[in-house]
């Protein structure tokens, strides 16, 4: 079975019910503009409306969607879901001991959310190209979860010429990796030129790409990752993002 046969049965809809109400102090909290013990202050200094009028309380509760903070709604009441062009030299973690992080380039506000945003699996430091980027955990389980076959395409350079008999080994089902029993589903190889190829895939082990074409004597000099699912780099510079509307998203688009 090639890739552009794989059934993409994944479900991405979340749930349409209405963002509940919550205490003013746990809204400032959550959407990252201050720790609870500080939004009485916030409060006092009449930075919070609700409803058109000002705040009273921080044990009053409220819709998040009729809450104004410094004269602007919340941001992202729902939850955020973006998609963001990855550079090289960066990591896919919230820590800083390997180097600057993807997250040092998104909107401060959204690393002090709870929960913060996350990356929808990861890219290495040295790999460019797509990452989904939500705190929707919801939507992070279902994405990573093998189960869900999501379709994800990496445009692939190595140091040596690509034999095109590995076209048929990739998508047979057969390729073994080091120290595993269990063989990668089947992959589709496309031959772009003798050193660079297109490979789409369903899986997410450690290190897969680079993986499958070490174990047939070839490493990757450069990886890009140009799609995941049904979406795109399209207008998206390196180092950018761009949102995503979660009411769209969870409509049902699949």
């Amino acid at each position: 079975m090639m890739a552009g046969d794989f059934l993409w049965q994944f479900d991405v809809s979340v749930s349409n019910s209405p963002v509940k109400p919550r205490r003013l102090d746990q809204i400032l909290a959550n959407y990252g503009y201050c720790s609870r013990s500080e939004a009485k202050r916030w409060i006092r200094s009449r930075r919070v409306v609700v409803g058109g009028q000002p705040a009273n309380a921080p044990e009053d509760k409220a819709d998040p969607t009729a809450v104004l903070v410094d004269g602007e709604p919340v941001e992202c009441p729902e939850g955020i879901l973006a998609l963001f062009h990855k550079t090289a030299g960066c990591v896919c973690t919230h820590e800083h001991r390997e180097g600057p992080t993807v997250f040092d380039l998104l909107p401060p506000r959204w690393i002090k959310r709870n929960p913060p945003v996350t990356s929808v699996g990861r890219l290495d430091k040295d790999t460019t190209g797509l990452l989904i980027v939500t705190d929707i955990g919801e939507l992070v389980q279902k994405w990573t979860s093998p189960k869900h076959k999501v379709p994800k395409v990496y445009e692939v350079t190595v140091d040596g010429s690509i034999d095109p008999k590995l076209v048929e080994l990739f998508a047979s089902g057969r390729l073994l990796l080091d120290d595993e029993d269990k063989p990668c589903l089947p992959a589709r190889l496309e031959i772009i030129s003798p050193h660079q190829a297109r490979l789409e895939l369903v899986e997410g082990r450690f290190h897969q790409v680079k993986r499958m074409f070490v174990s047939q004597g070839l490493n990757v000099v450069k990886l890009h990752r140009s799609r995941v699912g049904e979406f795109d780099l399209t207008g998206l510079e390196p180092g950018k993002w761009k949102m995503l509307k979660v009411s769209e998203f969870a409509a049902g688009r699949e």
